[in-house]
């Protein structure tokens, strides 16, 4: 299942999360699709992750909030969005 995160700044600057995020690995269990670093605060971060549970997100998530606030959301590919509106359609 597909899992969006959106990081909102909380603290620290560019800089120092930069600097972070490169000792930084992902947890097992929490495949990165994308990550997306933006010139905004909000959202700041966008990652998209492949996980079995939410579990191996929360853990992928949780050693940022200091200097992050996420928010996510499960979501899935247009392939698969417009399939589902087509059974949907049909149904």
């Amino acid at each position: 299942m597909l899992f969006v995160a959106l990081g909102k700044v909380r603290a620290g600057t560019a800089q120092e999360r930069i600097a972070r995020r490169l000792d930084w690995q992902y947890p097992e269990g929490a495949h990165m699709v994308a990550e997306y670093w933006l010139q905004t605060q909000d959202p700041n971060v966008i990652t998209v992750f492949e996980a079995d549970s939410i579990a191996p997100i929360m853990a992928a998530t949780s050693p940022w909030d200091d200097v992050l606030e996420f928010t996510i959301v499960p979501a899935v590919g247009a392939d698969e969005g417009i399939e589902i509106a087509r059974r949907s359609a049909t149904a």
